[in-house]
């Protein structure tokens, strides 16, 4: 009985905290099930449906994974042959489809992802260049997780497994608000994906919204607000 009571509650959570903007960013995770299929899209076309045996990173970054097909084959494959996949999160994942995975899927900038199977609880990793120092000197090519694939025709924002977040809200060892994390990846059209900081999100603001009048001219940029001004981003010649 205190157990339901408890769901109800996280559920009462979940709803009322999503309900609050219609876009929002999924959520991050780190561990994958190895009993749920997951979907390989290589870089020459061809698609590798089979299940996780281990997963290599750096930096907290997927840069190597190895899969066994459905048909028993072993796979190793590296960040570089992998276009993007769809893993299905370990745990306690049943609550990533409380999220209702970004809203009306009828209003998403992006269709080249695979609504159904966000909705059925898996979310995206996607290779790209990424820039490991502060300088932007140094690169790898590696899998990020897509956080807003509904409102990132313009810009997209990868998890940052490292990142702190601010206080958050929880019941029972349970995060179910608040916890806003301190920095994500960040990609803009073509770009270099970059790790995005709070501290430097005003001194960056300008250049990562060039062009939309609406969100250069404000008088105060806040990284509470960024997915949102991402989001604004995304519809500014709308």
């Amino acid at each position: 009985m205190r157990k339901i009571k408890f769901l109800m509650l996280v559920g009462l959570v979940l709803s009322i905290t999503f309900s609050l903007s219609a876009q929002k960013l999924l959520p991050s995770y780190g561990r994958f099930s190895k009993k749920k299929i997951s979907h390989v899209f290589l870089k020459d076309g061809s698609e590798i449906q089979g299940y996780i045996k281990d997963i290599d990173r750096k930096k907290g970054l997927i840069k190597r994974i190895k899969i066994k097909d459905l048909d028993g084959k072993k796979h190793k494959l590296k960040a570089e042959e992998i276009d993007h996949m769809y893993l299905y999160p370990s745990g306690f994942s049943k609550f990533s489809k409380a999220y209702s995975f970004m809203s009306d899927a009828t209003k998403w900038d992006n269709d080249t992802y695979s609504k159904g199977l966000f909705g059925d609880g898996y979310v995206l990793f996607e290779q790209s260049e990424v820039y490991l120092k502060k300088n932007k000197g140094k690169k790898r090519t590696l899998l990020l997780q897509l956080l807003n694939p509904s409102f990132s025709s313009k810009i997209k924002i990868y998890s940052d497994p490292y990142a702190r977040e601010t206080m958050s809200m929880g019941f029972g060892g349970i995060k179910v608000a608040g916890g806003i994390a301190k920095s994500y990846y960040v990609k803009k059209g073509d770009d270099i994906a970059f790790r995005l900081k709070s501290k430097y999100y005003k001194k960056q603001y300008k250049s990562l919204f060039e062009g939309c009048d609406k969100l250069v001219n404000m008088k105060k940029a806040k990284w509470s607000k960024f997915e949102e001004n991402v989001f604004d981003y995304s519809n500014c010649d709308k």
